[in-house]
């Protein structure tokens, strides 16, 4: 049984971005060769453990190294105003984060913005990835079928201005595709994360109102990834609609897409033990 905890596998560390000084955030779980680094999405209050703490045991069990990255602005990681692209600018981080711990290669599995990150980084540095899970996220553009931005969207960038448990309700709801399994528990400690650190709130806003376009559309380029890319998502996405993996699947060569039903914007919750199996058959095999 694993009896390891978020406040046991803390660490920092520091890297330098844009010639300014940032600490990150990260969790270290496991002692296995391979390195899957989880990446969260953009969320208010979103952090790499409460995103995949559903999804880190299977992996340790299976011998993997499980790095949980907190993205500059969000967790215990320092604050920072993008002014151009977030994608690259967590890209660059991430490098410079394994680069100090001495990983050459890493697998990504990336949640919405972590998907973003994961494509900016493998378009970078193809020679550091493995192999890539892109879930809800990957590159930006326009849906041709969902008016944007998205319902889900507006309800996130509502709640980085009001940050009030009603606006998270609110986010929530559309979040994923049965809110009865969002016990008050969740609801308060995701509320506690997102009211901990009004500088990320800030600096979020501060960042869109610098650049609305936070996280370009990469399409034309995802040609360039060889890398082996399992894309999933959920039917019922209300935040970043499901024909963005159809999109992904067609321009990433090789690439399979896996389409959960009844499921919002939070596969690796939503459908845990599912999507579990589905990630360490793709990364072992």
């Amino acid at each position: 049984m694993n009896t390891y905890t978020e406040e046991s596998t803390s660490h920092f560390v520091t890297v330098q971005e844009g010639g300014v000084e940032l600490n990150i955030h990260y969790n270290d779980v496991g002692q296995g060769e391979r390195v899957v680094v989880m990446l969260h999405g953009s969320g208010p209050g979103a952090t790499g453990w409460a995103n995949f703490n559903r999804n880190i045991d299977p992996l340790v069990d299976a011998g993997f190294r499980v790095l949980l990255v907190n993205c500059p602005g969000w967790g215990k990681s320092d604050s920072i105003v993008s002014t151009q692209s977030r994608s690259e600018l967590n890209a660059r981080v991430l490098k410079a984060v394994i680069d100090q711990l001495d990983i050459p290669t890493i697998s990504i599995l990336g949640n919405s913005m972590g998907g973003h990150t994961a494509v900016a980084f493998a378009l970078d540095n193809p020679g550091n990835i493995d192999k890539l899970v892109l879930m809800g996220g990957g590159t930006g553009g326009v849906s041709p079928f969902v008016s944007m931005p998205t319902e889900g969207i507006k309800l996130l960038n509502g709640m980085y201005r009001e940050p009030t448990l009603e606006n998270l309700n609110r986010m929530m709801q559309v979040f994923v595709y049965d809110p009865s399994d969002l016990t008050e528990d969740l609801m308060k400690a995701r509320l506690d994360n997102v009211l901990a650190r009004r500088d990320h709130l800030e600096n979020f806003v501060k960042s869109l109102e610098a650049n609305l376009k936070q996280f370009p559309d990469q399409g034309p380029r995802l040609g360039e990834i060889k890398a082996e890319t399992l894309i999933v998502w959920g039917r019922n996405d209300r935040f970043v609609p499901v024909d963005t993996g159809y999109r992904l699947n067609a321009g990433i060569l090789n690439s399979q897409l896996h389409v959960f039903n009844k499921c919002g914007h939070w596969c690796q919750w939503e459908h845990a033990d599912k999507f579990n199996r589905l990630v360490l058959d793709f990364l072992t095999h």
